[in-house]
């Protein structure tokens, strides 16, 4: 997969576009434009470490929130957490898979291409926000009970 820059932010994105490139592009592979970033680091840490980096990936998802991004981006965004959380179960391979997976980036480009499209959307109705909330934390939950699984699945074939 080539490594494609993070896009320029706006503003009020610059957060999420810092947390991005930390997560999933500080710094590249030497001989290639893979990028990679403390979510695939934090990754190695069984259980523990995917719980804290898909953590931070919420900020990215509060962003799209906050800018009132529509629903199907908010669906896509939501996806893209859960097989971020999803690759980290399986061990080593899945954190290879997941460097190249990218789902801070992916998310990021999803949040600027959809700011960009509707840069001052209208205030929120009950019924976004109640999904917004449901599609930002569904991926943690969900994360949570991956990383418990791991823990639980580690200590069982260390304590054989």
């Amino acid at each position: 997969m080539v490594r494609q820059p993070v896009p320029p932010s706006t503003p009020k994105l610059r957060v999420s576009r810092r947390l991005a490139i930390l997560l999933d592009d500080l710094v590249r592979i030497p001989g290639t434009k893979q990028g990679v970033g403390l979510d695939a680091l934090l990754g190695l840490v069984p259980g523990f470490g995917d719980l804290v980096g898909s953590g931070i990936s919420g900020a990215i998802m509060f962003d799209a929130v906050r800018a009132r991004v529509p629903v199907s981006v908010l669906a896509q965004m939501a996806w893209n957490l859960l097989l971020d959380a999803a690759l980290g179960l399986v061990p080593l391979a899945g954190d290879v898979v997941d460097v190249a997976h990218r789902a801070n980036v992916r998310n990021y480009r999803l949040l600027e291409k959809a700011v960009a499209a509707n840069p001052d959307p209208g205030p929120p109705t009950v019924g976004y926000v109640l999904v917004a909330l449901a599609l930002t934390v569904l991926p943690l939950l969900v994360t949570v009970a991956l990383g418990v699984l791991a823990l639980v699945l580690l200590f069982r074939w260390v304590t054989g």
